[in-house]
């Protein structure tokens, strides 16, 4: 039987990041010690203070749905988190609790893109981004980001590449795969551009609390009409528990619980009791600590990286990621990073997963292990 697909399923590229860690996981299996900086997900375990608050709702029995929005005293929560560690009023009303990150960038780009609709993004950025997009029948309009913006996408480039059919611009900072930090101007003035042309600005705030020698900017202090993602993940090391939440301009706090009604229903209930923990002083406290660790890997590997005839352009101010230029030792970075786990069992990412923008030269390395594995893959790939 050949089965139809929608033509959409075209513009769905393969995430190529999972077939990498599918095949170290294969040679894990056979016997092979696997490095792996492939995958963006922190190594260390969720807080035990949270984990013990998902056990209590579990034997509580909450195990049913909740509104659409996500629980009233998390969304009271992340306000709070907004007043407190922004200076940003951000109402629980216009706050709403998602599954993951992804659930929250679903409602953004539904409520806003339409067939033939553009979305303005930086390239190099993370793919599905652009996928979704191309899932509401809308084009991603991608701009060749190099350091000299630090892989950001500008106001100027913005609204040079606006056109009849944009609705609306998606950056993120800190950014996946770069690390870039955007400032609070630089925020403003995208916002600025939207505005002035009519359209939205969408922010992928997931990895803030993970910055370095700077606090990153939200852009809840400085666009109360943009559309900010966050996501539980990744500062506050809940992956698996797959929370995340979308703050909205009030105008757009009803289509957006509609769209969630009809998408999901609600997030996960116990994942949103065990949430409420995550803001306790204790979990930050310990949450400090490990950034601090992921300050050390990174420091480690921009000094340790050149011996390789890697050069990293821009050193990151976020994320848990170096974008690495391989150019000086190869010219295919996908055929690189197979042998690099064929024949040093080192997993690491083509830059061809985030964009086409000089992707065969780059690759992405996620400092998500311990000091003395990332020595220990620099020197098997010293040996290459």
């Amino acid at each position: 039987m050949v089965l139809k697909l929608a033509e959409r399923m075209q513009a769905i590229a393969p995430f190529r990041v999972m077939a990498i860690l599918e095949a170290a996981r294969a040679r894990e299996a056979a016997g092979h010690d696997v490095i792996h900086l492939e995958v963006g997900e922190p190594d260390f375990g969720t807080p035990p203070a949270i984990i013990e608050a998902g056990r209590r709702a579990l034997a509580e029995g909450q195990t049913f749905y909740s509104a659409a929005q996500g629980l009233p005293a998390l969304r009271e929560a992340i306000a709070r988190w907004y007043a407190d560690r922004y200076g940003a009023d951000v109402s629980p009303e216009r706050i709403l609790v998602t599954p993951g990150a992804s659930g929250a960038l679903m409602v953004a780009l539904a409520m806003l893109v339409g067939g033939g609709d553009e979305v303005v993004m930086a390239d190099p950025t993370y793919p599905c981004n652009r996928h979704f997009v191309s899932l509401y029948g809308g084009t991603p309009v991608t701009l060749a980001a190099g350091p000299e913006s630090r892989y950001q996408l500008t106001a100027a480039m913005l609204a040079e590449a606006w056109g009849e059919r944009t609705v609306a611009a998606m950056v993120a900072s800190p950014a996946n795969p770069t690390g870039g930090v955007l400032t609070a101007a630089e925020i403003q003035t995208l916002a600025e551009v939207c505005r002035a042309k009519g359209g939205t600005l969408i922010v992928d705030e997931i990895y803030h609390g993970l910055s370095y020698g700077l606090d990153a900017a939200s852009a809840s202090q400085v666009a109360d009409d943009a559309l900010v993602v966050n996501s539980f993940s990744k500062y506050f090391q809940m992956t698996g528990w797959r929370l995340g939440w979308l703050v909205v301009p009030e105008a757009l706090a009803e289509p957006a619980t509609r769209l969630a009604q009809n998408l999901y229903l609600c997030a996960p209930t116990p994942a949103q009791a065990a949430a409420l923990a995550a803001f306790e002083p204790d979990t930050i406290a310990l949450l400090e600590q490990r950034r601090a660790e992921f300050a050390r890997r990174r420091d480690f590997l921009v000094d340790a990286l050149p011996r390789l005839g890697w050069t990293v352009p821009v050193v990151p101010d976020g994320a848990f990621y170096l974008y690495a230029d391989v150019s000086a030792v190869t010219d295919d970075s996908l055929a690189y990073c197979a042998r690099l786990l064929e024949e040093a069992n080192v997993a690491i990412t083509p830059g061809l997963d985030f964009g086409s923008y000089r992707a065969d030269k780059h690759v992405r390395i996620a400092y998500t292990t311990g000091v003395d594995r990332l020595a220990e893959a620099v020197e098997r790939i010293a040996r290459l």
